[in-house]
């Protein structure tokens, strides 16, 4: 989860991870859960603040251009939980 988490910040209009309406985007470990990036058996699913600057489904293309290597035959879904303007959330 956290190469995954470190591919999505090299997104260049991803401001950071969310976890999305009512915090499902997680992924469960020893101590604190890990939001914004839930990796399953069959499918990765990452929680994004998308920046303005482009077309949100621009956006998610390149998340999950990202990620792809990392998932092997796992699809990858995306989902914008935010907007920002600037470079952080």
């Amino acid at each position: 989860m956290e190469r995954v988490a470190e591919a999505v910040a090299g997104c260049r209009s991803v401001a950071g991870l969310t976890a999305g309406p009512r915090a499902r985007i997680m992924t469960y470990r020893a101590g604190r859960p890990f939001a914004g990036v839930a990796v399953r058996d069959a499918e990765i699913e990452v929680g994004v603040v998308a920046l303005v600057e482009r077309p949100l489904p621009e956006t998610a293309e390149d998340v999950r251009r990202a990620v792809r290597p990392l998932a092997g035959d796992r699809p990858v879904h995306v989902l914008i939980g935010d907007i920002a303007e600037g470079g952080a959330t």
